[in-house]
C-alpha cells in the first residue's frame, strides 16, 4: 500500500491517521509543496491524504501551489483511488469540485461536537462511532459542498463538517488526527493562538481535555483506521 501524505505547513502531525497508516504497513510518500512545490502522481501511489494548515484554501497569492493540489486531488478521486482531506484539505477538497470556500464565516475551536446525518450513519467511514461524537476543531474557514457531494456530518453552526465524493475520497472540517498528544503539542507551540480563540483557554484545557479527549481518541482512530480499510 503506498499512501502520499501532503503536509501544508512547517509543523504537521499525522496523529490517528498516522497510527493506522502503520497498523497497515503503509508505504508513505511525503511532500511538503509549501517549501518545493512537489505534488504525488496518482499514478505512483494507491491513496492521498492531504492535512491542514494555517492558509486559506484560496491563498494562491502566497501558497501558488493549491490549484494543483486541488487537481491532484480531483485526479486521484477520478482514478477511484482513496482521497483523505482534513480542515485545509477538505477546503481545497471542496474547492476542486466547485465547493465555495467561505473565508473566516465560521469559527470554531477545542472539542466540538460533530453529529451524522442519515448519510453519515450509513457510510463505511463512520462505521463504530455511534450517532455523534467530539473532535478537534481550529479553523475559521468554512465551505459549500461541491454539487453530487455526499452530506455526512454536521454541527450547530458549521454544516459542513464532512462529505464524501465518489467511492472513497472524503473531506472532513474537523481534526479526527488530532488526539491528545497532538493538541498537547500544538497547545505548547500555538498556546498564544489558543488564547485568541478562548481568552480562558489555560483554565479550561485541563478539564475539557479530561472530559472530551479519551472518547475524541477513540472515534479518531476509528475513523482513521475506517478510511485505510477503504484503500
Amino acid at each position: 500500500m503506498r499512501v502520499a501524505i501532503v503536509e501544508n505547513t512547517r509543523i504537521t502531525h499525522h496523529g490517528q491517521v498516522g497510527v493506522a497508516l502503520h497498523e497497515a504497513a503503509a508505504r508513505i510518500g511525503l511532500y511538503r509543496p509549501w517549501a518545493d512545490g512537489a505534488l504525488p502522481d496518482p499514478a505512483d501511489h494507491d491513496a492521498l491524504v492531504v492535512f491542514g494548515g494555517e492558509q486559506s484554501a484560496l491563498a494562491d497569492d502566497t501558497h501558488p501551489y493549491l490549484p494543483e493540489l486541488a487537481a491532484r486531488m480531483q485526479a486521484f478521486t477520478q482514478a477511484d483511488k482513496a482521497v483523505l482531506g482534513i480542515c485545509l484539505g477538505a477546503q481545497v477538497l471542496a474547492r476542486a469540485f466547485g465547493g465555495v470556500n467561505r473565508l473566516g464565516a465560521a469559527p470554531e475551536f477545542g472539542w466540538c461536537q460533530v453529529d451524522l446525518r442519515p448519510e453519515g450513519l450509513a457510510d463505511p467511514l463512520f462505521r463504530g462511532v455511534g450517532r455523534g461524537f467530539r473532535s478537534f476543531h481550529l479553523h475559521s474557514d468554512t465551505f459549500d459542498l461541491p454539487t453530487g457531494a455526499v452530506h455526512l456530518a454536521t454541527a450547530p453552526g458549521v454544516p459542513s463538517q464532512a462529505f464524501r465524493i465518489g467511492r472513497a475520497t472524503y473531506g472532513t472540517q474537523f481534526h479526527f488526527e488530532a488526539s491528545r498528544a497532538v493538541v498537547a503539542d500544538w497547545n505548547r507551540l500555538f498556546s498564544h493562538l489558543f488564547r485568541e480563540q478562548t481568552a480562558d483557554w489555560d483554565r479550561i484545557y485541563p478539564q475539557t481535555e479530561a472530559a472530551f479527549g479519551a472518547a475524541s481518541d477513540a472515534a479518531g482512530l476509528q475513523l482513521a483506521r475506517n478510511w485505510v480499510a477503504l484503500i
